[in-house]
C-alpha cells in the first residue's frame, strides 16, 4: 500500500495544530492518538476544501469558455 501523505504535509499539519515539536527529529511516538484524530480531521477538511475551490474554478472556466474568452 503506497503512502497516504506525505511527511512534508503531516509536519506541516502537525505544526499547523500546535505539536510540530513533538515530531521534528522523526518520532512520532509521543504524538497522542488524540493529535493524530486532530491531523486526520484537519487532513479531510482541507482536502474537502481543495475539491470546493477546484470544482469552482472548473466551473468558471467552463463559464469563459461557453461564453467565447
Amino acid at each position: 500500500m503506497g503512502k497516504v501523505m506525505s511527511e512534508e504535509t503531516k509536519n506541516k499539519l502537525a505544526h499547523d495544530l500546535g505539536f510540530g515539536d513533538k515530531v521534528e527529529d522523526g518520532d512520532w511516538s509521543d504524538v497522542t492518538t488524540g493529535e493524530v484524530g486532530s491531523m486526520v480531521r484537519e487532513a479531510i477538511k482541507r482536502g474537502e476544501q481543495a475539491m470546493v475551490e477546484e470544482a469552482g474554478e472548473a466551473r468558471a472556466n467552463g463559464m469563459a469558455h461557453q461564453n467565447g474568452e
